[in-house]
């Protein structure tokens, strides 16, 4: 798009973004080496929720969480470990705040590098072409911008339950003063099983409940029962078809108070029962910007809202709640207001074929469909699918299994959806996720020679189809 000097220098800034997360910084920093006039407005620490309080402090916990475990399997590789391993967890919350503040400085390093002027306070609308900053101190300015983007993320939040004030959310887990021995996880999305994982792996004696048939709802209901019966085999609690009544305090204790009339004694309960968009003082009533009954930010194919000059991405407008996803609509975004990169197409993005992984114990990774939305799409299908012990676990004692499975369209023999349960899904099915956004075929896979020995391999080895 091409717009006069004289239209540009009516505002203060070509590009206004409000949101220091994945998104806002993507944008920002790419619309800046455009040459667009950009800043931004953060209140909190810089990166998001990605990298203060989801996806790197959790993946670092996570590690954590599986030495443990590798502890417990070096014996059966010969390995004498003196005396019992115990986590320090005041050390590990060291490290972690040291390495997050890191990033921290990185992403304020990315801002004055492109030449974004950066604003330390909580932005707001005023009209179609104006913010305001209000600074930690109180005090407020104004700023006019062509163009304004929304990337303020999501929040979690707590189910109104009697008692509520006294759970955590997924915000609170990383920097609790103490690791709790007993747990109590409300929730089966993700978040919950992830953070239910994690802390049973560093120790706590963890009961995940979910007020559904089976967790995980929206994956694939065979990762979904396979996923279950192995963070049960390693020792989580799993109690579906439960949810809280009630939360108490008994001193510094709580007692959880169940559907099913029973109670739990624990030291912290966790909801981990979704996130809401986070738009808390950004006046879009005032402007007129519509939102969805959930409160996302509704926006059209190049994220613009009803308001043109207004436009959002990432978690605030609900797509996908991914922040590669959110770094994608970024580029996309910047590429439509100021043009692509000299030599380059215009990029887009499309919700097909995203891969994701969740780090549960063992960890699950996907791309594509599930059986089920292949079956709702009609036409024949064949599934292939294996659940094996991985050779490394023929020494270390775990009875840890893996469950790898393809999706295959009958007619065009075309891969529609690639599942893996087990240790290095993520790593592994990210490959894959190439393989499907080139169309491959099931010809393609079993023409491919396998890696050995690996679990990877044997997703280029599945030769019989368990059902049609």
């Amino acid at each position: 798009m091409t717009h006069s000097k004289d239209s540009q220098d009516a505002h203060d800034f070509d590009l206004f973004v409000i949101g220091g997360g994945s998104g806002g910084v993507r944008a920002a920093r790419f619309a800046a080496q455009r040459g667009a006039r950009v800043a931004l407005a953060e209140s909190a620490r810089m990166g998001g929720t990605c990298v203060n309080l989801g996806c790197i402090p959790k993946k670092l916990y996570s590690y954590a969480a599986h030495y443990a475990q590798g502890f417990e399997e070096a014996r059966g590789y010969g390995w004498q470990l003196p005396g019992t391993p115990a986590l320090d967890w005041a050390a590990l919350k060291a490290a972690r705040a040291k390495e997050i503040a890191r990033l921290n400085g990185i992403y304020e390093g990315l801002m004055s590098g492109a030449g974004v002027t950066r604003l330390q306070g909580h932005g707001s609308l005023i009209d179609a072409h104006t913010v305001q900053v209000r600074a930690a101190d109180g005090s407020t300015r104004r700023h006019s911008a062509r163009h304004i983007l929304i990337a303020t993320g999501s929040t979690p939040f707590k189910p109104e339950v009697p008692g509520a004030e006294l759970a955590l959310t997924s915000d609170d887990m990383f920097d609790l003063p103490s690791l709790p021995r007993r747990l109590v996880v409300a929730g089966g999305g993700y978040i919950g099983c992830e953070m239910a994982s994690i802390f049973h792996g560093l120790g706590a004696q963890v009961t995940l409940l979910y007020r559904g048939e089976q967790i995980l709802r929206g994956f694939d209901d065979e990762v979904r029962d396979f996923t279950a019966a192995q963070m049960r085999q390693h020792g989580v609690d799993i109690r579906v078809q439960t949810d809280i009544q009630r939360i108490e305090a008994v001193g510094e204790q709580r007692r959880v108070h169940l559907s099913d009339g029973s109670a739990l004694q624990a030291d912290a309960v966790l909801y981990a029962t979704g996130r809401r968009p986070l738009v808390d003082g950004l006046n879009l009533d005032g402007v007129g910007v519509k939102q969805s009954k959930q409160g996302h930010i509704e926006v059209d194919g190049h994220y613009a809202t009803n308001v043109p000059s207004i436009h959002a991405l990432g978690d605030v407008v609900g797509r996908m709640a991914l922040t590669p996803v959110a770094l994608a609509e970024a580029m996309a975004l910047v590429d439509h207001l100021f043009g692509p990169a000299p030599g380059q197409a215009a990029r887009t993005l499309s919700y097909e074929n995203i891969p994701t992984a969740v780090f549960t114990h063992p960890p699950i990774g996907t791309v594509g469909l599930t059986e089920e939305q292949a079956r709702q799409r009609g036409g024949a299908i064949r599934v292939y699918r294996s659940d094996f012990k991985p050779l490394k676990h023929t020494l270390s004692g775990s009875a840890e299994r893996t469950l790898v499975k393809l999706i295959v369209d009958e007619a065009s023999d075309r891969v529609l959806g690639l599942h893996m349960v087990g240790e290095d899904a993520g790593e592994i099915v990210q490959g894959f996720a190439v393989a499907l956004q080139c169309g491959a075929t099931k010809a393609q896979f079993d023409a491919t020679i396998g890696i050995h020995p690996t679990s990877a391999e044997e997703f280029v080895t599945l030769r019989e189809a368990a059902r049609t």
